[in-house]
């Protein structure tokens, strides 16, 4: 049930609706509801949200928002990211919370993926 003035929704520009769909799909398992042919859904997906056909995408360098999900197994999930066709813009780093990276999907919007920091001893 959505809550009062909480984030419920998130819609992601695409250059290129069926490759991000083919992307998501492949990498993480998602699923996509079409509504019509510029605009598909995905829910239960951590956030509910959906990707419309657009000339631009969503970019840190150009002041866009972060969207970050979270991994148990960091470095699988950038394999699995590079399999489906992503592209790593920033490679695994530490940060104060973890370790993350930064990935651009094919329809050109920059994700990131986090996880706990490796235990001491574990190669990052």
């Amino acid at each position: 049930m959505p809550r009062h003035e909480k984030i419920n929704y998130v819609e992601f520009a695409s250059l290129d609706l069926a490759a991000s769909k083919r992307f998501f799909a492949s990498a993480f398992g998602w699923s996509f509801e079409d509504y019509g042919p510029d605009y598909a859904a995905f829910s239960d997906e951590g956030l509910d949200g959906g990707f419309f056909r657009a000339e631009a995408a969503g970019r840190t360098e150009r002041g866009s928002a972060l969207v970050v999900l979270y991994s148990d197994a960091l470095e699988a999930t950038l394999s699995k990211v590079e399999a489906a066709g992503g592209e790593v813009v920033k490679p695994i780093f530490d940060f104060p919370g973890g370790r993350r990276f930064h990935f651009l999907e094919p329809g050109g919007n920059e994700l990131a993926v986090w996880g706990e920091a490796a235990a001491k001893g574990d190669v990052p």
